[in-house]
């Protein structure tokens, strides 16, 4: 027994011991598996942390990648994954950020890289397709990826995700994405892609989601994509294609998504569509289509949610249209029929089964139940009886006329205003008798004294006129815009009424893009593809040169004389109506800059990103050369008037035109006109708005530029658009920070999204001197225009004394070596005309040194110690007292 149970002691403790070695080979396994093993991979991993700028706490030089790395994901101590959505770069990788992935390619295993919203501005690698053949996940959305998509990519077979929305993306798309056979989701919406969608995609028969949004394609949609049985999103929204809408797509039975709206498509829409019983939503709104709507379209969709067929050609009987089978008003579902030529009468029991929608813009007729009157319903200009808001009689009975229909009308006849006090008509003659005496009496005494202050005026009158000695402005008996011409011969075509309104979907208010104080503004397709921006100009005030009377003819004959790259393309007008004109403009895809300078980044969370830095300087030096090209190339020189955020518009690569055009005037002539503003005791303001009494003078446009560059410091847009006081309030709390002799005080008011390095805080540092010496209480002090375009292009130039140029004082005695800075600011106080010798020095200081970029970094004609300019060149900065002078000059 003894011998037994030391057997069997023995043979337990062996169990124990074997038991507590494989515990550890296992938990050694375990940690070794947690950890990175291949040493090529991780050299890779920092290579790539370099060449991307990677901040060291996302990536710790000295912690394990699988284990401590922020978006390294690993298997069996390999990466099988990177991920560095939303990183930030480090300041040397700001600097000169790229598409620097090149290491990928030591990554055998690796199956997905996420860079979305990571900026990667380059082309994508041409190698990318066969360099990493493992990809399974690509995700470039928001990266500022330019160039084509390469054709190799097609090569990656085991690619599942392809996403590069939201970038510059140009070219056609290569028909070799067509063999990425195991694809599941192709996202190239937002891009600037052009040509027809490749037939190719047909074979892409794993494909569930599919969205070529907002670029420019062309041509017709495949009927091949008929095909793709398991597609469950198509979305080919805002792009140019054509032909008709393939009644191959009823095919797609588990479809869930389907627009197609905006775009040019035309003819009847098939009913086979009813088949997709899974659709929830379908939207192929602002297209071309039209003929009969098919009547038992909507009564196979049970699962519809959203249905917009609005902005097309739709005709016939709204009643006969058969509703959603086991559907109700309760369901939530939205409707919309608008902007079409539905007409008859409605059936509004028949209507409650089809949930919220929208009937406005149509041609129905008849009298509304007032049920029928809540907020779940649109009847909006239609031929309704009582409901408010409907279209003119005349409209209705010619559409039912062109049908052989009968029109019911619109009853009885609703008074239009309050009836007239008894009395009334005897005494309002004779007040407007007194008025119109008093009115010339004034006029007349008002000419004496003009005529008078005028003859007073010739005597001392100066021989040269214009901002800051820009060179001599031409004497009154030179060319000016007339005033009311008997003829107009502006550029551009002449466009129907019939266009206007077809182009505008009828002035929809959906189209209104804001309203001017010239005319409303309403984004349109020209022929149904071109986008354009028409201006509606629909009411008149008699007298005076900027009523909106004039506004279209100071226009056509502003563009009749002067053509620039910025100023926005005026494509032509309509001028046969005789109350009102329209002017078609070339569409700017970015609109202004007050309205473009923040972007949404997160709904949820209302989180907006401000423009870089880059884009700054680039918006300020076009808007400069524009308005450039209006004060010294232009003869007599035109001023713009209106220079605002607003007014700087942006196309697709934020290149500027400027807009407001409708209030540039020949520059006045006459220094001594303020004579007459004083003697009629009314305040000298430059802060008028643009239809008021502001000076037509380019020293004006001097002053609203050097706000604009203000805002673009400071990131405070339409600041200088508010009320007098608020804006000498906060120009009083900023000017102090804009010191010739301290670069860091700019940071106080620079904007704290802005993120730059040394090189890039001097050019804002250089911007906000700049800004400020247009805002020289001083008119004849303010830099000329032309000056200001140099000082943008090379900021560094104006911040930086050249070492070839000696000390200070020899810059103040010796006129004929002074620095481009003090050319910049010392010409226009001391020059006489263009052809000074200081200017001949600023251009040979110009042309030697060359164009300097908004990355320059200084050059051998900038010291190594860089001093600052003296305040003898540069004038200090305003003080308080001269602010509350600005608004006088």
């Amino acid at each position: 027994m003894e011998g037994g149970g030391r057997r069997s002691f023995l043979a337990t403790g062996a169990s124990a011991v074997l038991l507590l070695l494989w515990f550890l080979m296992q938990s050694a396994a375990a940690q070794q598996e947690g950890r990175l093993l291949s040493s090529v991979e991780r050299s890779a991993l920092l290579d790539l942390r370099s060449s991307l700028g990677l901040q060291s706490r996302d990536w710790p030089i000295k912690g394990d990648p699988c284990t401590n790395w922020t978006g390294i994901a690993c298997e069996n101590g390999r990466v099988t994954g990177i991920n560095i959505s939303g990183f930030r770069r480090t300041r040397l990788g700001r600097r000169d950020p790229k598409f620097a992935v090149d290491s990928l390619t030591n990554f055998t295993l690796l199956a997905s890289f996420n860079a979305s919203e990571f900026l990667l501005p380059g082309p994508i690698p041409d190698w990318l397709g066969s360099g990493v053949p493992s990809l399974q996940v690509l995700d470039l959305r928001s990266c500022s990826v330019t160039g084509v998509i390469p054709g190799s990519l097609g090569s990656l077979s085991r690619l599942r995700a392809l996403y590069l929305s939201d970038n510059s993306l140009t070219g056609n798309i290569d028909s070799n994405l067509g063999q990425l056979r195991e694809l599941r989701h192709l996202t190239l919406a937002r891009n600037f892609l052009t040509g027809p969608i490749p037939d190719e995609f047909s074979m892409l028969v794993n494909l569930t989601g599919l969205d070529l949004s907002s670029n420019f394609i062309t041509g017709r949609i495949p009927p091949s994509f008929g095909s793709i049985l398991g597609l469950q999103v198509l979305n080919l929204s805002d792009n140019s294609l054509t032909g008709s809408v393939p009644a191959q797509l009823s095919n797609l039975s588990p479809l869930i998504i389907l627009d197609l709206s905006k775009n040019a498509i035309v003819g009847s829409l098939p009913v086979e569509l009813s088949g997709l019983a899974r659709l929830q939503e379908m939207r192929i709104g602002d297209n071309g289509l039209a003929g009969q709507f098919p009547e038992n379209l909507l009564s196979g969709l049970a699962g519809l949610k959203f249905f917009d067929v609005s902005g097309n050609n739709f005709t016939g009987e709204f009643s006969r249209i058969s509703p959603r089978r086991n559907t109700s008003i309760t369901d939530g579902a939205v409707f919309n029929f608008s902007s079409n030529m539905f007409y008859g009468t409605l059936n509004f029991s028949l209507l409650e089964l089809f949930g919220t929608f929208d009937l406005s813009g149509n041609y129905f007729q008849g009298r509304v139940i007032s049920n029928m009157r809540s907020n779940n319903v649109n009847l909006e200009k239609n031929c309704l009886q009582i409901i408010p808001n409907q279209r003119n009689e005349s409209d209705c009975r010619e559409f039912y006329s062109r049908l052989g229909l009968s029109f019911i009308g619109f009853g009885v006849p609703q008074p239009t205003g309050p009836p007239m006090q008894e009395g009334g008509s005897n005494m309002r003659p004779w007040v407007y008798i007194l008025i119109g005496i008093g009115g010339c009496l004034f006029f007349i005494v008002l000419l004496l004294l003009v005529v008078i202050l005028l003859k007073r005026s010739r005597r001392g009158r100066l021989g040269q006129r214009g901002s800051a000695n820009v060179g001599p402005v031409p004497e009154r008996d030179r060319a000016a815009i007339p005033k009311d011409p008997f003829t107009i011969s502006g550029p551009g075509d002449s466009f129907s009424y019939d266009q206007m309104v077809h182009a505008t979907c009828d002035f929809n208010e959906s189209n209104l893009l804001r309203k001017g104080h010239t005319g409303d503004l309403y984004l349109g397709l020209l022929d149904g593809r071109t986008p354009a921006v028409i201006k509606r100009i629909t009411s008149f005030s008699p007298g005076g040169h900027s009523s909106k009377k004039e506004t279209y003819v100071v226009e056509l004959e502003f563009f009749g004389r002067t053509s620039h790259p910025r100023l926005v393309p005026l494509l032509g007008h309509c001028l046969e109506r005789e109350k009102e004109k329209f002017l078609v403009y070339k569409y700017m895809p970015n609109g202004d800059l007050a309205s473009s300078f923040f972007r949404a980044t997160d709904s949820e969370n209302e989180s907006f990103q401000s423009l870089d830095w880059i884009t700054r300087l680039k918006i300020a030096i076009g808007a400069a050369e524009g308005l450039s090209h209006l004060h010294h190339e232009c003869s007599p020189p035109l001023v713009h008037r209106d220079v605002q955020a607003s007014s700087i518009l942006l196309d697709d690569k934020f290149e500027v035109r400027l807009g407001s055009l409708s209030e540039a005037r020949v520059q006045e002539v006459d220094p001594h006109h303020r004579m007459i503003t004083r003697l009629l005791w009314k305040p000298q303001t430059m802060e008028e708005g643009p239809s008021g009494p502001s000076t037509a003078t380019c020293a004006y446009d001097i002053l609203c530029f050097g706000k604009v560059l203000l805002e673009l410091v400071t990131g405070k847009i339409g600041i200088s658009q508010s009320d007098n006081s608020l804006w000498r309030e906060w120009l009083d709390q900023t000017l102090p920070y804009i010191s010739l002799s301290d670069k860091e005080l700019v940071t106080k008011i620079m904007d704290p999204s802005l993120i730059v390095d040394e090189d890039l805080l001097e050019e804002v540092w250089a911007m906000a001197i700049v800004a400020r010496s247009c805002l020289n209480p001083k008119a004849a002090k303010r830099p000329p225009m032309k000056y200001i375009v140099k000082a943008l292009e090379n900021p560094l130039k104006v911040v930086r004394e050249g070492n070839s140029f000696g000390s200070p004082s020899r810059l103040r005695n010796n006129s004929s070596r002074r620095s481009w800075s003090a050319a910049f600011f010392g010409s226009w106080r001391h020059s006489s005309s263009d052809n000074a010798p200081i200017q001949g020095n600023f251009i040979g200081a110009f042309r030697q040194s060359g164009r300097m970029g908004s990355q320059g970094s200084g050059g051998n004609d900038f010291s190594s110690s860089r001093k600052r300019l003296s305040s003898e060149i540069f004038p200090e900065p305003i003080t308080i007292t001269d602010v509350e002078r600005v608004d006088e000059h």
